[in-house]
């Protein structure tokens, strides 16, 4: 018999709290970022989007607080999903989640604005830190 896929349910956005946006297009991965960020109370999953165009479409009708942007997508990549957000959502904050240590990939992700860079490998003692810290940033 197969098995039936449980749907997501994200919640309306209130004004209380951090309000995050998944973006990446690999499931799995996303399901385990959000059951890490769960743990904390005042911080809610908005939606998710699995390319960056979606990312990009969703940042605009949700106005999360922090997006959490894979660099790899398809259909639009993070650094270029990243340009876009800056100029049409300049608030939100944009933190790169990626498996790629590459240097010049780090410095293109900052300079289209992004605020933080985190190897996935890192998640655990490194993507709390970097929200918090860009949640305290000035846009």
């Amino acid at each position: 018999m197969p098995h039936k896929p449980v749907p997501i349910t994200f919640h309306r956005r209130s004004s209380e709290g951090v309000h995050i946006l998944l973006a990446d297009d690999f499931a799995p991965w996303r399901s385990e970022l959000r059951s890490f960020l769960q743990s904390k109370t005042q911080w809610t999953i908005v939606s998710e989007a699995c390319n960056g165009l979606e990312a990009v479409q969703k940042t605009i009708e949700l106005h999360p607080d922090v997006l959490l942007l894979d660099i790899n997508m398809p259909g639009l990549n993070g650094i270029e999903a990243t340009r876009r957000i800056r100029q049409l959502s300049p608030d939100c904050k944009i933190i790169i989640v990626s498996q790629d240590r590459d240097e010049d990939l780090m410095s293109a992700a900052l300079e289209a604005g992004a605020l933080a860079y985190v190897l996935k490998a890192e998640i655990t003692n490194k993507l709390i830190p970097a929200i918090q810290t860009a949640l305290r940033t000035r846009s």
